[in-house]
């Protein structure tokens, strides 16, 4: 069984500053892109970010410049940091990732986190 658990959500004043964590557990042989994902009240999920194993990244453009997503491979966990936080980025944030389990090595699954809620308020 693999997981996703996520944490450092929270409430923050515009133009402040989080920092959301993302480790995957359980029995888990390689883990390829990661990434993470968002979702305001009445709009669809969006990809914010997302990196490769090799470091390789991606942004939407509505966060290039403030938000810096890396990882790190020898514990399975993919960071996002969030500077200079918008009303607009209020959101669940859901972390993502395509893993391989140690039951079906030669498989790759698609998992999700439970989320986590950002909210930029004054």
């Amino acid at each position: 069984q693999v997981e996703l658990v996520e944490s450092g959500g929270g409430l923050v004043q515009p133009g402040g500053s989080l920092r959301l964590s993302c480790a995957a557990s359980g029995s888990i042989v390689a883990i390829n892109a990661m990434g993470w994902y968002r979702q305001a009240p009445g709009k669809q999920r969006e990809l914010v970010a997302a990196i490769t194993s090799g470091g390789i990244t991606n942004y939407v453009d509505s966060v290039k410049g403030r938000f810096t997503i890396s990882r790190d491979n020898a514990k399975n966990t993919v960071y996002l940091q969030m500077n200079s936080l918008k009303p607009e980025d209020t959101a669940v944030y859901y972390c993502n990732a395509d893993g391989a389990p140690a039951a079906e090595p030669w498989k790759w699954y698609n998992y999700w986190g439970q989320g986590t809620q950002v909210t930029v308020s004054s």
